[in-house]
């Protein structure tokens, strides 16, 4: 065994001979190397915060500038001529340096060079950080025809000066991103009543407005004036408390009801071997975790100018969820070389480098055929370990505490925890058929939540592999929102199917270079009181799972293509027909949850769009009214995007409703105030809670040469008992899929039958524009 192995690498005797030292040398020589690993790990760590740090300047301007200043400087004593670019500074320096020359030319022209570089380096930084708060790009019109306002092209020049001399690394931009707005509290009252106007009818609204003045005249005021404070002092007011109180302090299972899933480029089947495809997944993980690691990974752009906030990308790897009894907490750790493999009821620790080296697609291969073929059988209450982060937080914690926390178990427990992230072999086969969508439901299912035992649900991530090779993941929320986890699928996607590949016979491409260290099985000690407490934690995961009402169904009549020919965004358009598909299918309006992102700021994470408006709901009753022209339903559509669109617009500079009011809240708990405003907007259920999945974040991913290579998307559970969690992504020129949960205990939900719903809204609309174009 490797332990044993590892045990006795050095050890010493003493006898009457002497002292008698045995050490192996090549487990010291895999020793040596992981150090090496480690400084250089941290000393590039140390170079590259450096780099970032002096953005938009950089380190060689200072190296020019310093060799500039001296070489001018040594020019004027020499041939005493020349002009001296520190106006006297630098000889008033050498007054006060008692060194002789030339060390103390030398001296003083650094001196003077730094001061001048540092100027213009943070002149340069908070001259960035002005221009980014300017949000006017935002509103602009886009398409063929229309021009950009002269205050936006200028803004655009200066950005560019700013930008264009250093080549950005992946945190060169945080410095100088502004901080997240706080909106005032009279227009954030204004937005909520308009936003729930077409949810009331006269005499609540009314009740609502009398609500509404009550608040802003009173408590209100001293609630923003604590929040204005908070805005000045933290580098975003809403984020600390948006990830403590609405992730970690929850006490419910993160099983369907927060974390969520991906599935695999469906269209695509490059391997049947499961060793393989996890070999390749794995691979192209650690070289995502590298490219982070390193900042090489470039920052996503808003328009090829605005950076977004990349703070979240630091959490990615090697991160934990622990739970707690009150509440838990995210652990990072800096480093981790290993994962953690669950299969057949079994966890197994899988070295992934080796003399600091990462292991390529084929070595991986051997070592997943190495678990694959082991047929040792769990340890009493092993399989079912993992219902334990299912369950609900508390138990959880207590179970933690009490046998997990010495000995074997807090060993094996802590191997699960410092791994870089988790893969699970599935021993069951998933696969897509167009002519039967139920696959399809069954495999997102299985990503979503598996058995309620066979993941661990508090890693950052779980990549799954299938028997038969398919592949998903299962990301824990807390840590990052899902446009950070969907860039890392869309990389590893990218990576697998097109750049690493496989053999003809479906093996990894490569050759094994090295003696592998082998996987090693985990071992457990669970008594009895632990295995019921594991059964206690299942049966509540069981009963959640079970209630899952999920359908994936994939849109091929059109898709971006002909909403963009309709000169209507595609985001909208889709929101639209989730407004239409959930009026028929409801009979009436209800509260709607769009997630838009606040990345443009610091530390920026989620915003609430509301597409319920008033011009929302005046197109769905005009479809539904067979009086109404089609011209007339036409133009009311084109305002209701319009007014979606500023919706979105207004949520991504800061001026939403949702994430203000959310700590107006926190900030009146800690203050033991009550507000029946806030009490009653808080408790608002979102019977439609939905998300666009995005894609496109890199730029490997060239869909008009590989179409076949997007995701289906992702999805999450329902966030209302009565309600719908819907999740789409617009997926290339022609296709859409959704992804659309409830509960099956609701009498008043079904996933298959909005699903119809929705394939109807998109055909209505698309019906409604071809009739106008013959016309």
């Amino acid at each position: 065994m490797a332990e044993a192995h590892s045990a006795v690498a050095f050890s010493f005797a003493i006898t009457h001979e002497g002292v008698h030292v045995n050490y192996d040398r090549e487990v010291l020589h895999v020793i040596w190397h992981s150090g090496v690993r480690s400084w250089r790990r941290n000393l590039r760590r140390f170079v590259n915060n450096v780099r970032c740090g002096v953005f938009p300047a950089s380190l060689s301007s200072l190296a020019l500038t310093v060799g500039g200043y001296n070489a001018m400087y040594l020019t004027r004593d020499t041939y005493n001529h020349g002009v001296d670019l520190s106006f006297g500074f630098i000889d008033l320096l050498k007054k006060h340096v008692k060194l002789e020359e030339p060390a103390k030319g030398v001296v003083c022209c650094t001196v003077s060079a730094f001061a001048v570089w540092f100027g213009a380096f943070m002149f340069m930084k908070y001259s960035l950080r002005i221009l980014y708060v300017y949000k006017g790009w935002m509103y602009e019109e886009r398409g063929r025809g229309r021009k950009l306002s002269i205050s936006t092209k200028l803004w655009i020049l200066a950005v560019k000066l700013l930008t264009h001399f250093t080549r950005p690394m992946l945190y060169s931009y945080q410095g100088s991103l502004p901080r997240l707005p706080l909106p005032a509290l009279k227009d954030t009252m204004s937005r909520y009543l308009r936003s729930v106007r077409p949810l009331m009818d006269d005499e609540n609204y009314t009740r609502m407005e009398g609500l509404v003045k009550d608040f802003q005249k009173g408590i209100g005021k001293k609630l923003q004036r604590y929040l204005l404070l908070k805005s000045w002092w933290s580098a975003n007011y809403v984020t600390d408390w948006w990830e403590e109180f609405v992730y970690l302090r929850g006490r419910s299972p993160i099983m369907v009801n927060s974390n969520f899933y991906g599935t695999d480029a469906i269209l695509l089947h490059p391997t049947h071997l499961q060793s393989a495809r996890a070999a390749n997944v794995t691979h192209a993980a650690f070289l995502f975790r590298r490219l982070v690691d390193n900042q090489q990974l470039q920052p996503i752009m808003a328009q090829g100018l605005v950076p977004l906030c990349s703070y979240q990308y630091e959490r990615t790897f090697n991160t934990t969820r622990i739970p707690g009894i009150q509440t838990d907490k995210i652990v990072h750790f800096s480093d981790s070389t290993h994962i953690v493999v669950y299969h057949a009821g079994r966890f197994f620790k899988m070295p992934c480098y080796y003399k600091g080296q990462l292991l390529n697609p084929m070595e991986l291969q051997m070592q997943f055929e190495h678990i694959l073929a082991d047929e040792s059988v769990p340890d009493k209450g092993e399989a079912n370990l993992g219902a334990l982060t299912a369950g609900e937080r508390k138990p959880w914690a207590e179970a933690r505490n009490k046998f997990f926390n010495k000995g074997i178990n807090y060993a094996s427990l802590e191997t699960i925890e410092k791994a870089a992230f988790v893969v699970v072999l599935e021993e069951d086969e998933y696969d897509y058929s167009p002519d039967d969508p139920t696959q399809l439901d069954r495999f997102g299912r299985a990503m979503l939540h598996g058995k309620g035992y066979d993941r661990w649900y508090d890693k950052s991530f779980n990549v799954i592999v299938m028997r038969n090779g398919r592949i998903g993941f299962n990301g824990e929320h807390s840590w990052a929102d899902a446009a950070i986890m969907s860039h890392l699928w869309e990389y590893v996607l990218t990576e697998d199917l097109i750049s690493i590949g496989y053999k003809e016979d479906g093996n990894c491409n490569g050759e094994v270079t090295c003696n592998l260290p082998l996987p090693t099985r985990l071992k457990w000690e669970l008594n009895q009181e632990c295995q019921i407490a594991i059964d206690t934690s299942f049966r509540v995961a069981e009963a959640l799972l079970n209630d899952v009402d999920l359908r994936l169904y994939m849109h091929t009549a059109y898709g971006k293509g002909f909403m963009k020919s309709c000169r209507l965004s595609p985001d909208a358009y889709v929101q639209m027909a989730l407004q239409l598909a959930y009026y028929r299918d409801a009979g009436k309006f209800n509260l709607t949850y769009e997630a838009s992102m606040t990345r443009l700021f610091r530390e920026g994470r989620t915003e609430t769009v509301r597409p319920c408006t008033i011009e929302s709901s005046a197109w769905v009753k005009a479809m539904e009214n067979k009086s109404v022209s089609n011209e007339e339903r036409a133009k009311l559509l084109q305002i209701a995007c319009g007014q979606h669109q500023k919706g979105y617009q207004d949520a991504m500079c800061g001026m939403g409703i949702d994430r203000h009011l959310f700590c107006l809240y926190v900030i009146s708990k800690y203050l033991e105030v009550d507000s029946p405003f806030l009490n009653e907007v808080l408790s608002e259920p979102w019977r439609l809670s939905t998300s666009q999945t995005p894609h496109g974040q890199t730029s490997k991913m060239d869909l008009s040469k590989n179409p076949k290579c997007i995701s289906a998307g992702g999805g999450f559970g329902p966030v209302a008992d009565d309600g719908y969690g819907v999740s789409y992504i617009i997926a290339g020129e022609d296709t859409l899929f959704f992804h659309v949960s409830s509960k099956k205990s609701s009498p008043v939900t079904d996933s298959k039958s909005f699903a119809r719903q929705i394939e109807r809204a998109l055909s209505d609309m698309r019906n409604l524009f071809q009739s106008l174009a013959k016309k």
